[in-house]
């Protein structure tokens, strides 16, 4: 199932996500069905709020990026009850972009490393150190499961620049090529 993408102004997308416990129902065909959605909206990362969903669960596809960077071909990973407890203290700026925030692109500074525990979606216990686009992709998603956005990270004058693009968005005033809601 391709579920429709959240849009920014939306409540959720400022929710604090929940734990996911070992009995939730469907879990494995909610990881395929983001997994799926992610792909149909070209994305490279989408978390459970995204899809209305306030639970703490995100997937991660980098296999766009595959081409440019080998290493990261076939890199598909599904967090769950993610837990960043280390990061690096450099950072770096990257352009980033949002499928909550169609058409806005910024370049927010975050650290190059982190390190992180989370379950993957057979609910196998993880502890894993992440660098690079993967640490950057990851960090962007585990921001959705606290209820931030990458437009949060901003400097306040840049956020003041863009308030009409982001009152546009909670008005509905967008294109994108995937379905919203």
């Amino acid at each position: 199932m391709i579920y429709p993408i959240v849009i920014y102004g939306s409540q959720t997308l400022r929710q604090k996500c929940e734990p996911i416990a070992p009995d939730y129902p469907g879990l494995q065909q909610l990881v395929e069905d983001m997994f799926l959605t992610l792909r149909e909206a070209e994305g490279v990362g989408l978390a459970a709020p995204q899809i209305g969903k306030n639970i703490r669960l995100f997937v991660v596809d980098c296999t766009p990026w595959g081409e440019d960077n080998p290493e990261l071909a076939g890199y598909k990973r599904a967090f769950i009850n993610a837990e960043i407890y280390a990061c690096s203290e450099e950072t770096g700026l990257f352009n980033e972009g949002c499928l909550s925030l169609p058409g806005l692109h910024e370049d927010v500074r975050r650290p190059l490393a982190i390190r992180m525990r989370y379950l993957d979606e057979h609910l196998v216990e993880h502890d894993e150190a992440f660098e690079g686009l993967p640490a950057r992709v990851i960090q962007h998603e585990y921001d959705h499961i606290e209820g931030t956005v990458f437009t949060d990270r901003l400097s306040p004058l840049r956020r003041n620049l863009l308030r009409g693009k982001l009152l546009n968005l909670t008005k509905g005033k967008y294109s994108c090529s995937y379905k919203t809601r």
